[in-house]
């Protein structure tokens, strides 16, 4: 066998050995390769919120000052009645307000009797008397309620008893007529503006819902 040949079998040799050596190397995952790194997660531009529990309670603290009397009352009447929610308390407030207002401008008591104390469906009943003793009636129709704002709490945990005292403002049209049907007092266009502050009361944990009028103008 000549030299050249004999060379070209070496180098032949020698290319398989580095081909199959590269081989067993760059096909696994061993060797100085390093493995694929875990794709990691974009950064968000939003920052992190964490929620805190045991916070304020915004259902109170919409209503009445955190640190007040009137929000203590108001959470522990809620430990009775889970249930109770200060913002449903002030809705139905201001539609008990119009109800009330329009029935005893009506002197339509049968209607509303059942959201009054009895004293105070009582005054009421003496009220209207008197109106109509005297020939007069009215005329009114309700615009809307301008304000409503709690103005006091109170809440005897050993009766589980609530009363809660609301500021009402409500504007309305109003005309008081004679038994001719003159005007003798307001205007049928002119917009009357009422206040009043009005005492609800209500056994907490109890399972009527209603809450009575027990005091107005407290």
């Amino acid at each position: 066998m000549n030299s050249p040949l004999l060379q070209l079998l070496v180098l032949t040799g020698i290319a398989v050995f580095l081909i199959l050596r590269l081989k067993s190397v760059l096909g696994s995952r061993e060797g100085f390769e390093k493995p694929p790194l875990p794709e990691q997660p974009r950064a968000s531009t939003r920052p992190d919120f964490e929620v805190i529990e045991g916070g304020p309670d915004r259902d109170i603290t919409d209503h009445v000052p955190e640190e007040s009397e009137m929000a203590s009352n108001l959470a522990a009447m809620k430990r009775v009645e889970p249930s109770f929610s200060v913002t449903e308390f002030v809705q139905g407030a201001r539609g008990a307000y119009e109800m009330i207002v329009m029935g005893f401008k009506r002197g339509d008591l049968d209607q509303i009797q059942p959201f009054l104390a009895e004293d105070v469906f009582d005054s009421f009943v003496e009220a209207v008397s008197a109106r109509e003793d005297q020939g007069l009636s009215i005329d009114a129709e309700f615009i809307g309620v301008r304000e409503v704002a709690l103005r006091d709490v109170s809440f005897d945990k050993d009766t589980n008893r609530a009363e809660i005292s609301v500021r009402l403002v409500g504007e309305l049209t109003e005309v008081v007529r004679d038994q001719e049907g003159a005007i003798v007092d307001g205007s049928p266009t002119s917009v009357k503006r009422q206040k009043d502050t009005w005492v609800f009361a209500r056994e907490m944990g109890s399972d009527d819902p209603n809450w009575l009028l027990v005091a107005t103008d407290a």
